[in-house]
């Protein structure tokens, strides 16, 4: 979890894409109830202040089906080999499965 955000972020292993944007191997970083970060290894298309529909699944361990995340980039960092993508959450996405996961990477912070 980081410090100093007005709502905590949590370690996260999902897979995430963007239809047509964002294909490929995608990390979702991190992952709090307002925003998220993704670590990609490909070049995209993605620009800052767009909207796009950030299509996650959760790692296995998790027990959670796939869900949608409508989001907003707000920065890009590239280095190296791969890039991080900054992403603020637009609305409230449908259905419990979002705020499950987010439930699940809190728990599992707190027991390690």
């Amino acid at each position: 979890m980081f410090e100093g955000r007005k709502s905590p972020r949590y370690h996260a292993f999902a897979s995430v894409r963007i239809r047509g944007v964002l294909e490929g191997d995608n990390l979702l970083k991190n992952l709090s109830i307002t925003g998220c970060c993704v670590e990609c290894t490909a070049y995209t298309e993605i620009r800052p202040q767009m909207q796009y529909n950030l299509e996650i699944e959760p790692e296995s361990a998790a027990g959670i089906g796939e869900f949608v995340l409508p989001v907003e980039c707000r920065w890009i960092r590239g280095g190296g080999y791969s890039s991080e993508i900054g992403f603020s959450i637009v609305s409230s996405p449908k259905g419990r499965l979002f705020q499950r996961y987010v439930d699940y990477l809190a728990y599992r912070s707190a027991v390690t």
